[in-house]
């Protein structure tokens, strides 16, 4: 019975180390891929979400700026007739 538990127990530790190698190569691999996507993002010259956010927001402003002259050009032609 002795053998048999110390079997059990060696399996169970060879298991363990398998699966810790297990996690550290699956790790390794997703660190891999997430730098291989973003110099494959960088040379494709795509924009982060915050940098589009803020030019949104800059078109927004402009849109409203132009807007507003519009609307006082319009007043100062219709004071004018």
């Amino acid at each position: 019975m002795q053998t048999r538990n110390r079997i059990f127990d060696d399996m169970s530790k060879l298991m363990s180390n398998a699966m810790g190698v297990a996690q550290g190569a699956r790790t390794e691999a997703e660190t891999a891929a997430k730098s291989m996507m973003d110099r494959w993002l960088a040379d494709r010259e795509f924009v982060t979400r915050e940098e589009f956010e803020a030019v949104q927001a800059m078109a927004q402003k402009a849109r409203e700026e132009n807007a507003a002259l519009l609307a006082r050009i319009e007043a100062l032609e219709a004071k004018k007739k």
